[in-house]
């Protein structure tokens, strides 16, 4: 092979490499400071990591929706986090471009929920309070569903991060199938889902849930969840280590709260 030619391709392969494992803006919130990697190139379009205090977004300016919100959630944290009161503050994320971001006037009337994926309720503070109620982190979810199945999840994740000590979480939505649809600009995730990882028990596990009312969530391996959404959610785990199923708990999906939404 010509020397010009090989040069090409170890520079293309080199160029994969750093798009495939480059390290994130804000590592703290990733398993061993690898954030995940997607997989599907159309889904990689537009994409921008947006860093806050105590999680990290990918978001997309295809959906206008995070691809994953990731946090480093711990004991003392969510101790700190059941002291404080709520204080909605939904608001645009004016770091993105304008044509590639969720605005509050999309969800206006729409009978969606705006979705926390890093939860309000985990924020330790009052400025990552704030930071959680940005566009940018939310999914338009169906009320029902934002309000039971998954506000059961994210109590359940709690519990399990004050036994544990610590979990990485990585929470996102999926699009699936081909009939999707809009409210304003935004793209109406088909599921979602929410994934932790304990380093204790060096075992991860996930829910997965269709984004409608009375859904009834399904628990499946991280290696399940990959296949399913099409992003490596923990590139620092080997294919054995995420066929590891650690114990997840029963939710609690008859819990109510008036949370997000905006009709």
């Amino acid at each position: 092979m010509p020397v010009h030619l090989i040069r090409a391709a170890a520079l293309a392969a080199c160029l994969f490499a750093t798009h495939a494992f480059a390290s994130p803006s804000c590592p703290q919130h990733y398993v061993q400071g690898q954030a995940p990697h997607i997989l599907n190139d159309k889904m990689a379009r537009a994409t921008h990591e947006l860093c806050y205090d105590v999680f990290g977004v990918m978001h997309s300016g295809v959906t206008r929706t995070p691809l994953w919100s990731a946090e480093h959630l711990t004991a003392r944290g969510v101790a700190a986090a059941e002291d404080m009161s709520r204080e909605n503050a939904f608001h645009a994320e004016t770091r993105l471009p304008a044509g590639q971001r969720a605005e509050l006037a999309d969800y206006a009337r729409s009978g969606f929920d705006r979705g926390h994926m890093a939860p309000s309720g985990d924020m330790p503070d009052r400025g990552s309070q704030y930071q959680s109620f940005t566009l940018a982190n939310m999914v338009p979810q169906d009320a029902d569903n934002n309000r039971h199945v998954w506000a059961g999840i994210e109590q359940s994740v709690r519990k399990m991060v004050k036994k544990e000590g610590d979990l990485y979480v990585i929470t996102g939505p999926a699009f699936l199938g081909g009939e999707l649809r809009k409210v304003g600009n935004v793209l109406v995730p088909s599921h979602l889902y929410k994934a932790v990882y304990s380093p204790r028990q060096r075992a991860g596990g996930a829910w997965f849930v269709a984004n409608e009312a009375d859904a009834r969530p399904k628990t499946m391996t991280i290696a399940e969840l990959e296949r399913t959404i099409g992003i490596n959610l923990i590139p620092s785990l080997s294919a054995r280590q995420k066929e590891v199923m650690l114990k997840l708990p029963k939710t609690n999906t008859k819990r109510s709260r008036g949370k997000d939404k905006y009709q």
